[in-house]
């Protein structure tokens, strides 16, 4: 499973109203995440708006073009788009901003066991 992180910008005046929404997403649409592959799938905002979503997924693309087949993706897209800055006529879904990881403590700790047994142990 992979790890993505991305970037959006809610806009500061619906930020309530965007959480509201988000707070009891409909049944079908968190069906339709995970079956298409979603896991691990978490969104944080700060108080200007600038959303950070997570995801695990074997592959990005792939997961987003399952979602993009769903009917109720196409209505959860057309309900959010207004809640955004930036997307230049893109839906929510296909105007994330990945972000690179550049570090993974989890990641580190397991190749330096593997490299050298009982130097990653906790102290």
């Amino acid at each position: 499973m992979k790890r993505y992180c991305f970037l959006l910008q809610v806009r500061p005046e619906l930020l309530d109203e965007y959480r509201a929404r988000h707070a009891v997403v409909w049944p079908e649409m968190l069906r339709a995440l995970d079956e298409s592959g979603w896991h691990r799938y978490s969104i944080f905002v700060r108080p200007d708006g600038l959303l950070v979503g997570y995801v695990e997924t074997d592959d990005m693309t792939r997961a987003q073009e399952a979602m993009g087949a769903t009917e109720v993706n196409a209505r959860w897209q057309a309900e959010m788009s207004r809640y955004f800055i930036g997307l230049d006529g893109q839906a929510p879904d296909e105007g994330l901003l990945l972000l690179d990881e550049i570090f993974n403590l989890d990641d580190q700790l397991q190749r330096l066991t593997a490299t050298q047994p009982g130097q990653g142990e906790t102290r």
